[in-house]
């Protein structure tokens, strides 16, 4: 009787436990305990994306979320990027180029919502958002960010 007491603790203590664990391993993203300004306060931002695609600019910092619409093939020439398609919550999409040699790989499906910051390339197709991750050379206005789930990848 004592045996399948101490087996019964164990197990529930494992179980416990496994439901703790992060489903992200925390070497490749941090928790979502970013510092004032560094994380969408604006439910609007995407109205700075719209505004950067109707004016046709170029190197603009821009924040904005949405839905992944589709899962594109990385870019394998270095810099190596993941690339996946987001549609905006103010409506339209935008190519978001993760660079996967300098931020880790997150971990998306289709369906999924997410938040970005990054610099902003126009194109025809609605532009390309890169550099969403820490900038090495400390300069580039920070760098940016993608957020999924409770994770920031940088």
């Amino acid at each position: 009787m004592r045996f399948l007491r101490v087996t019964g603790c164990f197990l529930l203590a494992l179980l416990a436990f496994a439901g703790c664990q992060s489903p992200v391993p925390r070497d490749t993203a941090t928790p979502s305990t970013l510092a004032p300004g560094t994380a969408p306060t604006n439910p609007t931002s995407a109205s700075a994306v719209a505004a950067a695609y109707r004016d046709h600019r170029d190197h603009v910092w821009v924040e904005g979320a949405g839905t992944v619409e589709r899962l594109l093939r990385d870019d394998t020439k270095p810099p190596r990027h993941q690339r996946f398609v987001v549609r905006l919550i103010g409506g339209g999409t935008i190519l978001i180029a993760h660079n996967i040699d300098l931020a880790p790989r997150v971990p998306l499906k289709r369906g999924d919502t997410v938040s970005f910051r990054g610099e902003y390339i126009w194109s025809e197709q609605g532009g390309t958002v890169h550099w969403t991750h820490r900038d090495p050379q400390g300069g580039k206005n920070s760098g940016g960010w993608i957020r999924w789930r409770d994770f920031i990848y940088r």
